[in-house]
């Protein structure tokens, strides 16, 4: 009985940390996607549609490119940390460490080389856009950087703490942020005056892209330079360790890089099947627009309002992103550890702390969709985004949860999984997209209403996966009814108060801004009404106590 008791505790302590981490991260992701969001915004005022465009065919290569070679890093390191950690063999974690960072460099060495010096045939061949070129030559360099960021992320949080890693990211993103607009701004001068000289329209839209890729890899090194601080101060925690190591067994550098290979190959293949989809349907609509009579120019332009989409959904997604990086060394543990019932509980709370944050998300960009879309972009025709946004707002809850789910898969070792799924769902998202491409004439809308039929047949199936591998059945009613129910009342309170402070004030900007405050304080009152989420779940999160005392001040709880 005392067993079964302590056994909980452990438990309930085990699942509160992780959401800690997670909070941690996701608080880090949501500040990251923010800044992104805001200086993405004079970014593409520079840029205009056509550079916007330039620069986000150059980021779909680059980030490709990131996957195969650095992207599943953090991930591979800090699953063969913690399960080494977990079995307190301090010095094989030192090995791991070691062997990583000599992965890094030759996979981020290789990743840059093929970028740098492959430039012109994704740029001329596979985009059809050109001028891309110069963006993804300034990215080059950037995944080298990357690959060790990767490592000491991956690092950090296989013992157990995401505080670096998220100082790290919001450090990073500043720092991109400055230089990105600055260097933009610069280089689209340049462009212009290069305009005069070649008897061009497309070298400012060009080089300002390129300018603002130049950020990325500038904010990569800050990064960088702060986590090699943060190790170095951490050295003699690490040595002090490996003189406790009571471990005989050590596991060799040969061993070890092929363990490494071994856990990196197989979701480096699941995340590039996963992530793939954005620069094959770059590829596959450049191409088709062109064979259709469309000029390079005008397949950039509508490019670019398809990178403003992804920029507005992907803040709710990054939360997603978040509590599955926290949740993949946390289930390595509990599996090195056999605790079976720490495994499904904490499946159960990221999926659902997931769905709590995607399913208003995807409401309030439904009924803002004009007025956010206004406010950002403000100097645009917003007519083909508002569109999108508002038809297309549903990815939010199905990136969502096929992120959270494929972490999950990581974390309990079905790493091929994830890969059978995404292949399955890449391939209708390819058949689906051609139709409606070639059969319906929808434009670059079919670029939107495919890749929401990948998200969810992925989420689809990796459900299922985690139901048969861990005789898991995921709870409905709090993870999915209650919070579809509160948000269709938030987003009718959201919609009001938008409508009635615009009639007042004639600002569009005070409407947006009132209207999400209400959103959130009437989507948390109806939660706790509904018992959506109890005191209990409210005190595992950050800032837990307090909103516990505001909850019973005003009788909710």
């Amino acid at each position: 009985m005392e067993k079964n008791r302590t056994s909980k505790k452990t438990t309930k302590k085990g699942s509160s940390n992780f959401l800690i981490q997670g909070a941690i991260l996701a608080v880090a992701g949501i500040i990251v996607r923010v800044i992104g969001m805001f200086y993405r915004i004079p970014l593409a005022d520079i840029l205009g549609n056509e550079g916007n465009g330039y620069y986000s065919s150059a980021y779909s290569i680059y980030s490709l490119l990131l996957i195969v070679s650095s992207y599943s890093l953090p991930t591979a390191v800090s699953k063969m940390i913690a399960t080494r950690l977990a079995r307190k063999e301090y010095c094989n974690s030192i090995r791991v460490l070691k062997v990583s960072l000599f992965y890094g460099t030759i996979v981020g060495g290789l990743g840059a080389a093929v970028l740098w010096f492959g430039a012109d045939l994704f740029a001329n061949r596979f985009l059809k856009m050109p001028y891309t070129y110069y963006a993804l030559k300034t990215l080059a360099p950037t995944i080298w950087v990357i690959a060790y960021l990767g490592v000491f992320r991956g690092y950090f949080q296989g013992i157990g703490t995401m505080l670096p890693t998220a100082i790290s990211q919001v450090l990073e993103q500043i720092v991109n942020a400055i230089i990105s607009v600055y260097a933009a701004s610069r280089l689209f001068q340049a462009g212009l005056r290069s305009n005069l000289v070649h008897g061009s329209t497309e070298y400012s839209f060009a080089l300002g892209a390129a300018g603002g890729t130049i950020g990325t890899g500038a904010g990569a090194v800050a990064a960088l330079l702060f986590l090699l601080f943060i190790l170095l101060s951490y050295k003699p925690i690490m040595r002090k360790q490996a003189r406790r190591d009571r471990t005989k067994r050590r596991e060799s550098y040969g061993e070890l890089s092929g363990v490494l290979f071994m856990t990196v190959f197989p979701i480096v293949l699941s995340s590039v099947a996963y992530n793939i989809s954005t620069v094959i349907d770059n590829s596959i609509y450049g191409n088709s627009m062109a064979a259709m009579g469309m000029g390079a120019s005008e397949i950039a332009s509508n490019w670019g309002v398809v990178g403003k989409y992804q920029l507005l959904y992907s803040i709710p997604v990054a939360i997603a992103n978040s509590l599955a990086s926290a949740l993949i060394p946390s289930l390595s543990r509990a599996m090195a550890e056999g605790q079976r019932g720490q495994l499904k509980s904490k499946v159960s709370m990221v999926i659902r702390f997931s769905m709590l944050i995607a399913i208003p998300a995807t409401v309030g960009l439904t009924v803002l969709a004009g007025p956010i879309c206004n406010m950002l972009f403000s100097r645009n025709d917003n007519s083909a985004l508002i569109k999108m946004v508002m038809y297309g707002s549903v990815a939010v809850v199905f990136f969502s949860l096929s992120t959270v789910t494929n972490g999950v898969l990581q974390g309990i070792n079905r790493m091929q999984t994830p890969l059978k799924n995404a292949i399955i769902s890449l391939i209708l998202h390819i058949i689906i997209l051609c139709v409606m491409l070639f059969g319906f004439r929808l434009g670059i809308y079919s670029v939107v209403y495919s890749n929401i039929l990948f998200a969810f047949t992925m989420c689809t199936l990796n459900g299922l996966s985690i139901g048969r591998f861990l005789n898991y059945r995921q709870e409905y009613k709090k993870t999915f009814i209650l919070p579809i129910l509160a948000s269709g009342i938030m987003g009718a309170a959201t919609y009001g108060t938008y409508f009635l402070v615009h009639l007042t004030l004639k600002r569009n900007v005070f409407g947006v801004l009132a209207a999400i405050a209400v959103a959130v304080v009437v989507y948390g009152i109806i939660l706790l009404k509904l018992r959506c989420v109890d005191e209990t779940e409210l005190l595992s999160v950050p800032g837990g106590k307090k909103l516990v005392r505001i909850a019973r001040k005003f009788h909710l709880l």
